[in-house]
């Protein structure tokens, strides 16, 4: 479904290339986890994705068509949620009448449903609402859109505990194998429970590109303070009391990822950790 060939963007001819010769193929539905290091690029990546930055060089690919053409058939079914937004000074309902038929699978039902989750009134008025409230709003509205291509920057800032609960469950509720949602983030104790696949990225190329099935068929993630266990790990991060730690899974018994020290071992060692898969 969607596909990125060789591409590489720069916001000035003078500044080194945030992306360089990046290449991705997404084939099907499922929630990815898009993680990387300060500055790898992931937000423009998404904009890229868009079609909201055009290339300096190679192409982006959704469902046979190139983002950044604008065609309505194309724009109408990808939807991206930015880290920051402003909104418009009007009431909530106003807002969805102007927005929603530029998405012809919009679904006003599903739009109250998600806001009565968040416990957004329908009635608000768009004027000066916090950071959280805005996200819960547009989060709202981009799951009611029903792109096929869904594309969320750091989602879970700005959201209290509350909100972060009510986030993975209309993710989980919206999700199908025919819609695929990318999630940019820092913030992975949010969002490791709700994903399917994990992609970790630097400028040029993906680290590790695997599903959390395979990860957890293949993978162990424990605390120990059992040096023996320590010195044959594949990964290990030293801490006061005790390693976490990755080792082979050898009994067949899928365990729980932990995406921080899965991260390190890619930014550290990935052809290493690659060698497992």
């Amino acid at each position: 479904m969607l596909s990125i060939k060789n591409l590489s963007f720069s916001y000035s001819r003078k500044k080194e290339p945030v992306i360089r010769d990046f290449s991705l193929d997404i084939p099907s539905g499922g929630i990815y986890g898009l993680l990387g290091s300060n500055g790898v690029g992931k937000s423009t990546l998404l904009y890229l994705i868009s079609g909201l930055l055009t290339p300096g060089q190679g192409s982006v690919d959704y469902k046979g068509e190139n983002p950044r053409l604008r065609l309505p058939s194309t724009i109408s079914d990808i939807f991206l949620v930015p880290e920051e937004m402003d909104l418009p000074s009007m009431p909530l309902l106003k807002f969805v009448e102007l927005n929603s038929p530029f998405y012809p699978n919009f679904s006003k039902e599903e739009m109250l449903a998600n806001l009565e989750i968040f416990n957004i009134d329908p009635q608000i008025h768009l004027g000066g609402l916090s950071m959280g409230q805005k996200k819960k709003i547009i989060l709202s509205f981009a799951l009611a859109a029903n792109t096929g291509l869904l594309l969320m920057d750091e989602p879970t800032n700005g959201l209290d505990i509350p909100g972060k609960g009510a986030f993975r469950s209309l993710i989980a509720r919206h999700a199908s194998d025919d819609r695929i949602f990318i999630i940019s983030t820092h913030q992975v104790r949010d969002v490791e429970q709700i994903l399917d696949h994990i992609l970790i990225i630097d400028r040029q190329c993906v680290l590790f590109d695997q599903s959390v099935a395979a990860v957890q068929n293949r993978l162990k993630f424990i605390n120990t303070i059992d040096p023996q266990i320590i010195n044959s790990a594949l990964f290990a991060i030293r801490g006061p009391q005790g390693s976490s730690v990755v080792i082979p899974n050898l009994d067949g018994n899928d365990t729980e990822v932990d995406l921080e020290v899965l991260f390190s071992f890619a930014q550290e060692n990935p052809s290493g950790l690659n060698s497992v898969f």
